[in-house]
C-alpha cells in the first residue's frame, strides 16, 4: 500500500473521526413487500411447528383438522391454498401496483388477514401458536399503518 493510502485508511478507521451511518429511507413498496414475506414466513413456520404436535399429526393421519374437526379433503386444501395465495400475491403486488391501488390492496388485505389470524387464534392453548399469531398480527397492522400513511406529493 502506498503511504498516502495507508494514512487515509487509518484516518477513516480512527474512532475520533465523526461519521454517521448511511440510513436512506427504503421505498414504501419494498418495505410492504418485505413485510408480506415476513408474514408468509411466520405462517409457514407456525404451521410447520404444528407437525411436532401429536394431535396435529394424528388429525392429519385421520384426515381431520384437530379442534375444528374439518375434514382434510380437496375443498379444505383448495381453501387453504387460496388463503395463502392472497398474501403470496401481495409480495409482488406491493412492488408492481401503482400507489393508489397498492395502498387500497395493502389496507384491505392486511386488515382482513389480521382479523382472520385473531379469530383463528381464539381458544388456542399452545403458546407457540399464540406468539406466532401475535407476531403475524403486528406485521399485518404495520402493513395497514404504512399503507394508510402512504406518502403524498403535491400535483
Amino acid at each position: 500500500m502506498a503511504p498516502s493510502t495507508s494514512r487515509q485508511l487509518d484516518a477513516d478507521l480512527s474512532p475520533a473521526r465523526k461519521t454517521t451511518l448511511d440510513d436512506r429511507p427504503v421505498d414504501r413498496k419494498v418495505v410492504l413487500s418485505g413485510l408480506w414475506v415476513a408474514v408468509l414466513l411466520l405462517y409457514a413456520y407456525v404451521d410447520m411447528f404444528g407437525f411436532f404436535r401429536a394431535d396435529i399429526v394424528d388429525g392429519a393421519l385421520k384426515g381431520r383438522v384437530p379442534g375444528v374437526g374439518l375434514e382434510i379433503n380437496q375443498q379444505f386444501l383448495l381453501g387453504a391454498t387460496l388463503y395463502i395465495l392472497v398474501p403470496s400475491l401481495m409480495v409482488a403486488a406491493s412492488l408492481l401496483l401503482p400507489a393508489r391501488a397498492n395502498r387500497v390492496a395493502n389496507l384491505v388485505v392486511s386488515v382482513a388477514y389480521a382479523l382472520s389470524v385473531i379469530v383463528l387464534t381464539i381458544g388456542e392453548p399452545w403458546l407457540y401458536y399464540v406468539v406466532g399469531s401475535i407476531a403475524e398480527t403486528v406485521l399485518l397492522v404495520t402493513i395497514a399503518v404504512l399503507a394508510w400513511r402512504w406518502p403524498t406529493v403535491p400535483r
